[in-house]
């Protein structure tokens, strides 16, 4: 009988984990959304950033499939759009659809800035930052898109736009003439505007990227604004069934103005050619350009009303150096919660008003509602301030009923701490408390 002499060198094989963990391409992606630890206490409103991604994708492909049709000439722009919608197969659809997605793509981002604002997101300054850099790229792209079907509308609202430049000091005039490529709006302005509007959303999808990785790298915030590293689930199944819900909702309203009522949140002026001989009546932008179109008009100085229209948009890179309160979230501040719903009345209100004619009480309301919208977006960290310091007062002066002592208390010991009396205060409540 042999003797089994073989020594065993053979490891036993190491437990092998899931392939998209393994796999060092989709490792990365994985950990960006099948397995990010996101907090347990979303809510829906953060289902709008994935119904951003959903937009920008849908404009991409779109975009696409309309250049193959799509002619950049001044004569034969606006043939080529007729073309695709009468000739190329379901070319009406795919139209729509592209023009329809852009107003779903603004939808979207006022409802994504808006939860920032309200949740105190902005306070991760990077990505905040980058989302108000995709945000400009946005109007952009979106202004430029609205020129090339080379209508009446889109004619004219080319020519009032680009004329902001002119009121840049010094370079202002030079810089339209070379935006225009003549003396006037012209064939070469429509091929630079054609160029642009097909680069940009590459440059988007980088910004994007940026975006997200700043993102994952801290972690998403909350409703309630605190930290929740330890009371965290996985994105899949929790919240791509939220967001999957959610694409639902945003297709059967988005299908809705594609199908049923594409013309619902446009403008039948740029159904007529471009006439550069016939200005219309009302010019204006789209809808989601009328809160700033609005604050534009209601100053009567042309170089003042455009420093204003742009510093209503650019406010929001400020929001996060505004910032005063001890808390992210306004759920702790019921008086900033009022503040916000005026911003977003005002802002709604500016929309509505950029769609009137220029006329009163038009422009005296388009005045009044534009100093509430600065005024709100200025008085937030005022009152976070404040109502900071009203709660900052002894905690076993909290469950005192609110009466006459109760605020003589309440006066002396704020008036005492705003004159950084210190150690009166401190006196002033070791008084009282022996009472």
């Amino acid at each position: 009988m042999v003797g089994n002499n073989t020594t065993h060198n053979i490891n036993p094989p190491k437990s092998v984990g899931p392939w998209r963990k393994t796999n060092k391409l989709v490792k990365i992606m994985n950990d960006s959304f099948y397995d990010l630890p996101c907090p347990v206490n979303l809510n829906a409103w953060w289902s709008f950033g994935s119904m951003l991604g959903l937009c920008l994708v849908i404009q991409l492909l779109s975009g696409l499939l309309l250049s193959i049709h799509y002619t950049a000439h001044e004569d034969m722009a606006f043939d080529s759009v007729v073309h695709i919608m009468r000739n190329v197969k379901k070319g009406w659809m795919l139209r729509n659809i592209h023009a329809n997605g852009s107003s779903m793509f603004f939808i979207c981002i006022y409802a994504h800035i808006a939860r920032g604002l309200y949740y105190g997101s902005y306070l991760d300054k990077t990505v905040w930052y980058f989302g108000v850099h995709l945000f400009l790229l946005t109007m952009a792209e979106a202004f430029l898109g609205y020129t090339l079907p080379w209508g009446q509308m889109s004619y004219w609202g080319a020519t009032v736009i680009t004329n902001m430049l002119s009121v840049i000091p010094v370079v202002g005039e030079s810089m339209l003439r070379y935006v225009w490529g003549g003396w006037t709006v012209c064939n070469a302005t429509l091929k630079r505007f054609y160029t642009l509007h097909f680069l940009l959303p590459f440059v988007m999808v980088a910004v994007v990227f940026l975006h997200l990785f700043f993102l994952h790298e801290k972690g998403s915030n909350n409703p309630l604004g605190i930290e929740s590293d330890t009371v965290c689930v996985p994105f899949h199944p929790f919240y791509t069934i939220k967001d999957l819900f959610g694409y639902v909702c945003f297709s059967f309203f988005f299908m809705y103005l594609v199908c049923v009522d594409p013309e619902l949140l446009g403008n039948h002026l740029n159904y007529w050619p471009a006439n550069p001989m016939k200005t219309p009546i009302h010019v204006q932008p789209e809808w989601y350009f009328m809160f700033a179109y609005a604050i534009l008009r209601s100053n009567p100085h042309k170089a003042g009303g455009v420093y204003i229209m742009f510093s209503s948009i650019v406010v929001l890179y400020l929001i996060p150096s505004l910032h005063s309160g001890k808390y992210r979230s306004l759920c702790f501040y019921p008086f900033n919660q009022v503040v916000f719903w005026v911003l977003v009345g005002s802002f709604i209100s500016l929309t509505w008003i950029g769609a009137r004619p220029v006329r009163e009480p038009y422009i005296v309301m388009g005045q009044c509602f534009s100093i509430i919208y600065f005024s709100s977006l200025l008085l937030n960290p005022l009152s976070l301030w404040m109502w900071d310091k009203l709660l900052d007062y002894p905690s076993f002066y909290a469950s005192r009923p609110v009466d006459l002592k109760w605020f003589k208390f309440l006066s002396y010991f704020k008036l005492l701490k705003l004159l950084n009396r210190e150690s009166s205060a401190r006196e002033w409540v070791n008084k009282c408390s022996k009472m």
